[in-house]
């Protein structure tokens, strides 16, 4: 029989490729959706007909409960969560809702329904925040700088209880900025891609970004959710640093996105101070050598090649938009 898994936030860029990956494998995939007018199919049209989608919310523990005991999943992967750190600052209590309780709500389901099911929480970089040490690995404090990475904190942290306290087979990935052609327009890097497409296609003349200088450990999404499966391969539950090990500044991002539509970056970028952070977080760059031993994970793609990727898909997107 095949192995059944549950994934919230299936609809979202890291669900839609681990719905990929695991179908992959065989299993047989069960997505949690919310019940609202504005969930976007977009990224796993082209396997909905292969994934059973259940309508509940992390806000709710009595659904995931029933969903629990409806779907009798073997493994879980709880990926949904407000997930973005500007957002963060304008709903805060949102914010520690979904990507703190939600997780404990789910946590509590499984508990009550099967204490056998392996579980994947989706951790942050961003708990690092105010970094206390380069680079960071699994036993590098926390110190979160927006109410995306407290929650986030949280979220980890009562993982780390539920697994102590109740044997549960719980791991956490702290997984370290991974983007994709299915990124969110509201991350820098796709704000940058999509920008280069729509300025090579003459829709747009400028293209305003907050501060260049910010670094960033970027890794590609489909490379990371790999290691999500592989955490629950695992005899025993952990805690694992994804990461390149590398960082790349948005200043470099820009270059390399502007040169694969051939054009010149410092001709079209302007700063505008609306996109500075309240509170910018250091020099997040991840230490994999945990995942790399301990679950043989590797990534596949390079920075030059994610942003190249992104930028060729975006420009087909804006094209078939213009018809």
């Amino acid at each position: 029989m095949a192995k059944r898994a549950l994934i919230t936030g299936i609809t979202g860029q890291d669900g839609s490729y681990l719905a990929e990956f695991l179908l992959g494998q065989g299993y047989e995939v069960c997505g949690m959706v919310r019940r609202s007018s504005t969930v976007n199919f977009e990224r796993i049209a082209h396997i909905q007909d292969a994934v059973t989608l259940v309508a509940g919310d992390l806000l709710d523990e009595v659904s995931m409960i029933n969903i629990l005991r409806e779907s009798r999943p073997a493994e879980v992967y709880n990926l949904a969560a407000q997930s973005f750190v500007q957002t963060s600052w304008n709903q805060p209590v949102l914010t520690g809702e979904t990507t703190a309780l939600g997780v404990t709500r789910m946590l509590d389901a499984i508990r009550i329904v099967d204490p056998e099911i392996r579980f994947y929480q989706a951790s942050s970089s961003e708990m690092f925040g105010k970094v206390q040490e380069v680079p960071q690995q699994e036993s590098t404090p926390f110190y979160p700088r927006s109410p995306y990475g407290v929650a986030k904190v949280y979220g980890h942290w009562i993982t780390v209880n539920y697994r102590e306290s109740y044997d549960l087979h719980a791991s956490s990935g702290i997984l370290f900025n991974h983007e994709s052609p299915r990124r969110g327009l509201e991350f820098v890097t796709r704000k940058v891609t999509h920008g280069v497409a729509r300025i090579a296609a003459g829709i747009d003349e400028k293209l305003a970004l907050g501060n260049l200088d910010a670094q960033r450990d970027w890794g590609y999404a489909a490379d990371y959710v790999r290691a999500m499966w592989l955490m629950l391969r695992q005899d025993r539950p952990d805690d694992y640093v994804v990461a390149t090990g590398e960082t790349h500044s948005v200043k470099e991002l820009v270059e390399l996105a502007f040169a694969a539509a051939g054009l010149n970056w410092e001709r079209y970028v302007v700063i505008d101070d609306r996109f500075l952070r309240p509170a910018e977080v250091d020099l997040l760059v991840g230490d994999p050598s945990k995942a790399e031993s301990t679950l043989g994970w590797e990534r596949d793609v390079d920075f030059a090649q994610l942003v190249a990727m992104m930028v060729e898909a975006d420009m087909a997107l804006v094209k078939s938009r213009l018809g």
